[in-house]
């Protein structure tokens, strides 16, 4: 009885196992932007090692000039959301405070948005109730700056609107950069 067949088919397996984990392992990257974790910068390290330690099999796998375009792609994302997250309310005359906090208040808000959402709706109450729990924690964190700092020549509810709105562009594009790196990732090491 020949086992060639078991020989050949070992690697083949072995191979897009590896895959279908890149892929999940970026899933999960992905999904952390919600929580102010640098998934975009995770999903283009993971895809290195990728690159680094699973040789492709016969023309596929992670190509170099994919990873350079998740890079520049990556940083990216991290203007985007900095653009975003600050440009708006320090536009309104925000203090350093104010856009300290509202960093704070996104970070907290996020996991306390995800918490409370994903009983309600599973899956995507995580994704909504961390993006609108951030925004509106990055606008009561500019509104709680300015009244600690005790401003009272700056609209505050301007500060904090621009802060909330500037918050939800900015993380949803740094996602959609994201989505962007997943899926050409993915592709990259399936074909």
């Amino acid at each position: 009885m020949s086992f060639e067949w078991l020989t050949d088919w070992l690697p083949f397996t072995f191979y897009y196992l590896m895959v279908l984990l890149l892929f999940l392992a970026n899933l999960t990257a992905w999904v952390s932007i919600l929580f102010l974790v640098p998934g975009n910068w995770i999903m283009v390290f993971l895809s290195a090692l990728f690159y680094l330690f699973m040789p492709g099999r016969d023309e596929h796998g992670v190509s170099l000039t994919v990873l350079v375009i998740a890079l520049a792609l990556a940083g990216l994302g991290e203007v985007v959301e900095a653009l975003g997250s600050s440009a708006g309310a320090a536009k309104k005359g925000a203090s350093r405070r104010a856009m300290i906090l509202a960093l704070l208040g996104t970070f907290i808000a996020s996991v306390i948005g995800a918490t409370v959402a994903t009983p309600l709706l599973p899956p995507l109450g995580t994704i909504f109730g961390a993006i609108f729990g951030g925004a509106l924690g990055a606008f009561a964190g500019a509104y709680l700056g300015e009244v600690w700092k005790g401003n009272q020549e700056v609209n505050r509810m301007h500060i904090s609107t621009a802060a909330f709105v500037g918050r939800l562009l900015g993380v949803v594009g740094k996602l959609v950069i994201g989505v962007v790196i997943l899926v050409m990732i993915t592709i990259d090491s399936l074909f």
